[in-house]
């Protein structure tokens, strides 16, 4: 069947945007489409319907084609855990850890599994769209290589090659690609995409046919900046660097730390889409502001390095005094382990064997451990609204305060912990926000009014944008034709 792989110049270029605008461009032609990531590095994960875990992007393509989000749209994960290292998951299950200069031996035992999950997912499509990582022209990490001409080549797949002129020197990226590749893999590529043109496009015009001359690449597209993209969730912590959204309208004040480890940060988007909520990103050197409403820890692939982190920067007594004010606090996942008295790693599952002190919120203690949760949960929250979302966590969390939990599952099973003062949350289950009711009750708890947004809604309203976007800027039947 069909594939096209869409590889870029650099990081960061839209490739997962493009990818997924694609799918749901060709899924509403009909087209049984699958996304495909080879090998994706982000803590920004999701659980999938068959008990695994894929990167975040890969799910919202899926959801962009219409179809349940699978283990082998991403087989290979790479989750980072320090500067060096990162947690490996192949086809949805943690396989180990390794240091980087390690797993670049392990690659090449990895390429059955990922041409394994590449035919499964060719099986039951009439069109699958690869995604790459990072750069086509990391030719220094071309041995063994599973995640751009490593794959192309051993898969046969032809490539598009994406450039971003927002950062600059666009031409030298794309020109300068084709350069360094090996003759073998400048063969697959098939044609380019300059993405995030703002300006006019006659502008670009001899831009276009320069790279053309100095590659024999056609040019497939010029594709102008998509605003609408701060609707979808991103891939990678890129985007939380990002200026603050300008929020005249809001009357709450939601204080975050960005955390060194942080994972699932798109817990944040459904916030940041209501005008009534300022959701202040807060890093190292910043202060708590006196008129936070809530405090908001959200996961972290490091628990016990992240909390170091924050007590580094001091902002682990700004909380607890925001808590001893009568401030809500509220800890997801690893922030609901930060809150707790202590965090256990007696094998070192996250970095050096030990043991670090919690902020002491919560009566509770957390032993992590090498099992995994990975399943969808719903239920009702302590606010009495009901919930939909996932668990995705290791270790196992006791105290005093679960005896107040903070949500029962469907099933009857209790969730996380509230304080004696009822001020201090913390919860395992992801995706709490996303659904309109239990997001509504928050906002009432917290004064900001009524939920003013349909965030599901939005997000399938927003992917039906962007496909129309591409659809006007690239020419889809050509992409097709290039498909083999």
């Amino acid at each position: 069947m069909p594939s096209l792989m869409f590889q870029g110049t650099g990081s960061d270029v839209g490739k997962s945007l493009l990818v997924a605008g694609f799918c749901r461009a060709f899924a509403n032609r009909g087209l049984k489409v699958r996304p495909f990531k080879p090998q994706n590095m982000s803590n920004n994960a999701a659980v999938t319907a068959d008990g695994g875990e894929i990167g975040r992007a890969q799910a919202l393509q899926a959801r962009a084609a219409r179809v349940a989000p699978s283990v082998h749209m991403n087989p290979v994960l790479l989750k980072p855990q320090s500067e060096t290292g990162a947690q490996i998951v192949v086809q949805g299950r943690v396989v180990g850890s390794a240091k980087a200069a390690v797993y670049q031996g392990m690659k090449k035992n990895l390429i059955p599994a990922v041409l394994g999950s590449f035919s499964r997912l060719i099986s039951e499509a009439d069109l699958v769209l690869v995604e790459g990582a990072g750069s086509a022209s990391e030719v220094n990490l071309r041995v063994n290589d599973i995640a751009n001409m490593g794959f192309a080549r051993a898969a046969n797949v032809p490539v598009v090659l994406i450039g971003d002129i927002n950062r600059g020197g666009v031409i030298a990226s794309v020109v300068g690609t084709k350069t360094v590749l090996h003759p073998e893999d400048e063969a697959l590529v098939s044609g380019f995409i300059i993405n995030k043109f703002r300006g006019d496009p006659n502008l670009f015009r001899e831009g276009l046919e320069i790279i053309t001359r100095h590659t024999g690449w056609p040019a497939l597209g010029l594709v102008p900046h998509f605003p609408e993209a701060i609707r979808l969730p991103a891939e990678d912590a890129l985007a939380l660097e990002g200026p603050p959204v300008s929020k005249p309208a809001a009357r709450v004040r939601i204080a975050v730390p960005i955390l060194p480890h942080i994972s699932n940060f798109d817990d944040l988007d459904p916030l940041d889409a209501e005008p009534a909520l300022e959701v202040l990103r807060l890093r190292p050197g910043d202060v708590l502001p006196p008129d936070t409403d809530l405090v908001l820890l959200i996961g972290s692939k490091a628990t016990r390095a992240d909390l170091t982190a924050l007590k580094q920067w001091g902002l682990d007594h700004d909380i607890i005094a925001h808590a001893r004010r009568g401030g809500r606090v509220l800890g997801l996942c690893g922030g609901y382990q930060i809150l707790g008295e202590r965090v256990e790693d007696p094998l070192g599952l996250e970095g050096p064997p030990g043991g670090t002190e919690g902020l002491g919120l919560l009566k509770v203690r957390t032993r992590l451990s090498p099992d995994k949760r990975l399943e969808a949960v719903s239920g009702h929250s302590c606010l009495g609204a009901p919930f939909s979302g996932y668990e995705m966590h290791m270790g196992e969390t006791t105290g005093p305060d679960r005896a107040r939990p903070f949500a029962t599952f469907t099933g009857g099973a209790p969730d996380g912990a509230v304080s004696a003062s009822g001020l201090v949350m913390g919860t395992y289950a992801h995706g709490l926000f996303a659904d309109d009711a239990q997001r509504a009750a928050w906002l009432a708890l917290l004064g900001a009014g009524p939920t003013q947004v349909s965030y599901e809604a939005q997000v399938d309203e927003t992917l039906d944008a962007l496909a129309a976007h591409l659809a006007r800027h690239v020419d889809l039947d050509r992409l097709l034709s290039l498909a083999r």
